[in-house]
């Protein structure tokens, strides 16, 4: 199969099975479904480099694009690591209200195709346009600035989102240990009176920008690696809507938050 791609994919696409493979195996010895979660903010920055380690880190653009990558893979890692996402036990909570809809075979399959299967392979083609990067080595543009600009602007916003809630889990769990009211208890200050989900709205854009890079460096408007992004959309409406069913459900006045947000 891997000697039928081209020569730059090989590895890559290696990769990623390899890491899908491994992390659907140590779901099934953990009984832990948040293996994918894990490698979700590093993949793509090594992905990203082989492309560029390929090019000889010759050209510009791909350089400018992995380092943009890799600042986005520490940021989301740090951020993930300390609300405990590498610890023991630190599966997403969505998981566990899932398998309480699920028969156990069905789950497993789940876990199989879409947790470890589709997932990875999500986050290899959310790297991709890097690869019509690596086909097209054109000179920086404006476009390119321009570009890098929008991608820091949208990383900025997602730290500024990500804060902004840890900080108030940190304020409501004090509270709660001390027996003292939280409000609705939910997150509605900040970026988040303006957006429910301010931080998955930057992370979809950051994508896109990325996908903005291989159409600068000439691949065209409609190029294949459009599908990553495109997916990545739809991967976040379904999840977001599963996500505000449960808090709906924990939150009587989260309701009204939907219809003013």
């Amino acid at each position: 199969m891997f000697a039928m791609l081209p020569a730059e994919l090989v590895l890559p696409v290696q990769l990623c099975a390899g890491i899908a493979a491994l992390c659907w195996l140590l779901s099934v010895l953990t009984r832990e479904y948040s293996w994918v979660d894990r490698t979700w903010s590093i993949m793509p920055g090594v992905y990203a480099y082989t492309f560029a380690a390929r090019a000889g880190f010759a050209d510009a653009r791909l350089n400018l694009v992995t380092a943009l990558i890799v600042l986005w893979c520490v940021r989301l890692t740090l951020n993930y690591a300390r609300k405990g996402g590498f610890a023991p036990g630190g599966e997403d909570y969505r998981w566990a209200v899932l398998r309480s809809r699920m028969p156990p075979w069905l789950f497993q399959v789940f876990n199989v195709f879409f947790i470890a299967g589709y997932q990875h392979l999500l986050v290899f083609l959310i790297t991709v346009p890097v690869w019509q990067m690596y086909l097209h080595p054109t000179a920086l543009a404006g476009s390119d600035v321009a570009l890098a600009g929008l991608f820091l602007l949208l990383l900025a916003g997602e730290t500024l989102a990500d804060q902004q809630q840890w900080n108030y889990h940190q304020w409501k769990k004090a509270r709660v240990a001390a027996g003292e009211s939280v409000g609705n208890g939910f997150l509605e200050t900040g970026l988040w009176a303006y957006s429910r989900h301010p931080n998955f709205f930057c992370e979809q854009a950051l994508w896109w920008v990325v996908y903005g890079f291989s159409v600068s460096a000439g691949a065209g408007w409609l190029n294949p690696t459009l599908v990553g992004p495109v997916l990545l959309t739809l991967l976040f409406h379904g999840s977001t809507n599963f996500t505000e069913e449960i808090t709906a459900g924990k939150y009587p006045a989260y309701a009204g938050y939907q219809q003013r947000v």
